[in-house]
């Protein structure tokens, strides 16, 4: 069966998702709602408080972004060595709940580099363990659902931070660094649901999607069974080309794929006060959360490969629209029509890793994905930010819609199949 296709169960009625993937759905809610608080804020907090640059502000995201992708490489693989994945999942959110409010802090630009990278730190390490184990949790029918749920409540989250911090300054009258500090609250509380919520029940998945108890002998590993949550994995089985050629593409994608920092510097170039900043911001996750499931499902039934690439052309035109954009309200509707590419591929890549390597190498591939996209991130970001310094936002934004075209076409070129 080609892995661009998932077929889905002919009942009316889906299954519920299982506990796992609802509960690291909601610690993926808090801990957005934690960093959305900070994230909008930051680019005019770094340009007119601290005074940098903005090749500087691509630097700090740029390497931050990076720092988080590359360790999730040598999470993931840790991951399918170790009994279980939930300490390394708590740990990481336990990090970057504890580092990112000090922001409130910072005087200098180094500062916010220096705090931004140990936040993505914790994301690096709990990153590749928790898409493991959500594709762990679901048939591979389901599994497209279940990465768009836990997408959707991440966005869901980064809907509320901004609508908070857009409270605490417009209505409370509060500073910028205070928000910073509030932060703190939704950070203990995602890590609370992550040590408390989140259960390996220690159940695995056969090759039709039924489930065996712990220590019920099953038939051996294959691609859609997960292993035991109680045993050492030494599986070595290879990844495959399909999957090293995917990546291929993703990185052609993410060269052009700057820091999200950048569209918050243009819309403020285009007249977007810093007190709306967050309710821009806030806008765009909505569209982020309401298609995330949707655009899941419909992957499950039409193909990962067609969405993806639509979402990427689709990047490819917002780009371009922030590349002519000449008043406010076009920062608006930008913004809005740049949710609808979240929701057409962050769930659908992601789904598509798993659908192409073996269960028990998922967590080494989630690894591999964000790993190649961390080292494309830090010179796409720094590359963006020169380019903006030197030729104006105009330029940059089309270079990147280029990348995209180039890898939309490119990913049909591949025709990636399962792996043996």
């Amino acid at each position: 069966m080609s892995a661009d296709v998932r077929p889905v169960a002919g009942k009316a009625t889906r299954p519920r998702l299982p506990r796992t993937v609802k509960a690291l759905a909601a610690v993926s809610l808090f801990t957005d709602a934690s960093s959305e608080m900070i994230y909008p804020l930051l680019p005019a907090f770094l340009t007119a408080t601290l005074g940098v640059s903005a090749a500087w502000v691509g630097v700090i995201e740029g390497t931050a972004d990076a720092t988080a992708s590359l360790l999730k490489l040598a999470s993931g693989w840790w991951s399918d060595r170790v009994p279980r994945r939930k300490p390394l999942v708590v740990w990481g959110y336990g990090l970057a709940s504890a580092l990112r409010p000090l922001v409130a802090f910072a005087t200098a630009g180094w500062h916010v580099l220096a705090i931004r990278v140990g936040d993505r730190v914790g994301k690096g390490i709990r990153g590749a363990p928790r898409d493991a184990m959500i594709a762990d949790a679901v048939p591979g029918s389901e599994r497209g659902r279940a990465f768009g749920a836990q997408r959707a409540a991440d966005h869901a989250g980064a809907f509320i931070g901004p609508l908070i911090a857009f409270v605490l300054l417009q209505w409370v009258g509060v500073s910028v660094r205070t928000v910073f500090l509030l932060a703190a609250i939704p950070g203990v509380i995602a890590v609370l649901v992550a040590v408390f919520g989140v259960k390996e029940d220690g159940r695995r998945e056969t090759g039709d999607g039924r489930r065996t108890a712990l220590g019920v002998t099953a038939a051996p590993p294959g691609r859609d069974q997960a292993p035991a949550s109680g045993a050492r994995i030494t599986d070595h089985a290879p990844l495959g080309r399909p999957f090293w050629r995917y990546l291929g593409v993703l990185v052609l994608f993410t060269l052009g794929n700057s820091t999200d920092a950048f569209l918050l510097l243009r819309a403020s170039q285009l007249g977007v006060t810093a007190a709306l900043l967050p309710i821009l911001w806030a806008a765009l996750h909505v569209v982020k959360s309401a298609t995330s499931i949707p655009a899941g499902v419909w992957s499950d039934r039409v193909g990962r490969r067609t969405m993806i690439a639509a979402g990427w052309l689709w990047y490819a035109i917002v780009y371009l629209g922030f590349a002519m954009a000449s008043a406010t309200w076009h920062a608006w509707a930008l913004f809005i029509a740049y949710g609808l590419f979240f929701g057409l591929t962050e769930g659908v890549e992601r789904a598509l890793v798993a659908d192409l390597v073996p269960a028990t190498r998922r967590g080494v591939a989630f690894g591999w994905y964000n790993g190649v996209i961390g080292a494309a991130v830090l010179p796409a970001s720094v590359a963006f930010g020169l380019m903006w310094d030197w030729k104006g936002s105009a330029f940059a934004f089309t270079v990147g819609a280029a990348s995209a075209c180039l890898a939309a076409v490119g990913l049909f070129l591949v025709r990636p199949q399962p792996a043996a």
